[in-house]
């Protein structure tokens, strides 16, 4: 190109996708339906524990996800915290980058059940870290299934794309080849509502059915009673995450004792502390505990035998290319969106193309 050519010229945003450590495989996953590749950083730390990041290629005027859920990964030694702290960082070194917008892809969101104080001098860490994201200059977050969907209020003047996994659900569900008569969808209590009723419609299912329960601290619950018949049906419980599963097993054991043929958990994100594989493996009354990949699942899947995985990178993929082409998000709430075919992120809508 000759100087004069070079006078001018317009550079177009690229889209980039970069990671940290908390979970480099489904970033890559997430690239690879892109067509692309995971931007080079490094995200490491410094001798005293301080994290020390930087962004190894160009991002300037780039169109940029950060694909990086709050979470947990034993591969790599991270804890929650630090990926919270990775995460602004990123943000932070990529604004400082110059690059066009920032979108925060979050499959997993942290801090999500503490969206509310339930009681005196608590706080409200769901808007703690939403007000961090938004602070440090995030332009866009993109996560899947929030514990609350009030949640995305608290990223004022930032739009939030919170996808569900009820799509992916309904896909393993079909697979099964059970009768929807014979389907009960089960919330696990009243917040859990209509996670069951959108699952239910995407499956035609007979009925929902609501476990009220009376929870004594997070994760222990003293009480449990069905609200509905499950008697001869397959129960399917659904819900955003999974902890230490002890409140899980004990819903599968009343919707068995309560007539129920085989009980199985649709659960979003699996976090699984211990004893939750224990729990589960132990369990007569699960049959299977099916999560997605929003959190890294390969160390549980080499102690559970009953825990099936399904991606949701697809999803992703499709909405961060939808996003950097400034197309429709409506679809992707349905069960007939398909993914665009892998590695093509066209550059304007197909119908707009002669």
């Amino acid at each position: 190109m000759s100087n004069q050519e070079a006078v001018g010229t317009v550079r177009s945003s690229g889209l980039k996708v970069i990671s940290g450590n908390s979970n480099p495989e489904f970033a890559a996953l997430v690239a690879e339906h892109l067509g692309t590749t995971v931007t080079k950083a490094t995200v490491g730390k410094f001798a005293n524990g301080e994290i020390n990041i930087s962004i190894d290629d160009p991002v300037r005027g780039d169109d940029v996800f950060v694909v990086h859920p709050t979470c947990s990964n034993q591969a790599t030694g991270l804890n929650v915290n630090e990926a919270v702290m990775e995460l602004l960082l990123l943000i932070h070194t990529i604004k400082l980058s110059s690059a066009k917008r920032i979108s925060a892809v979050i499959p997993h969101f942290a801090y999500a059940r503490q969206d509310r104080k339930s009681e005196a001098r608590v706080p409200i860490s769901a808007s703690a870290v939403a007000q961090l994201l938004v602070n440090v200059g995030v332009d866009r977050i993109v996560t899947v299934d929030l514990h609350c969907g009030q949640i995305q209020g608290f990223f004022k003047n930032t739009p939030v794309n919170n996808l569900m996994a009820s799509r992916e659900f309904a896909h393993y569900l079909q697979s099964k080849e059970i009768k929807p008569e014979m389907l009960a969808i089960v919330a696990p209590d009243a917040g859990a509502v209509d996670r069951a009723r959108r699952l239910a419609d995407k499956l035609n299912a007979e009925k929902v059915v609501t476990i009220l329960k009376r929870r004594v601290q997070a994760g222990k619950v003293d009480s449990m009673h069905i609200a509905g018949d499950v008697s001869g049906m397959v129960a399917v419980i659904v819900d955003d995450m999974t902890d230490t599963s002890g409140t899980l097993v004990k819903a599968a054991e009343v919707l068995k004792q309560n007539g129920a043929s085989k009980v199985f958990a649709m659960i979003t994100h699996g976090v699984l502390t211990d004893p939750a594989c224990s729990r589960i493996e132990a369990s007569d009354a699960l049959t299977e505990v099916v999560v997605t990949d929003t959190m890294p699942q390969a160390h549980n899947l080499s102690r559970c035998s009953k825990l099936v995985v399904l991606s949701v990178a697809p999803l992703i993929a499709e909405a961060m290319r939808r996003i950097h082409t400034e197309q429709s998000m409506d679809n992707l709430y349905s069960t007939s969106f398909l993914p665009a075919k892998r590695g093509v992120v066209q550059t304007e809508p197909e119908e707009q193309k002669e």
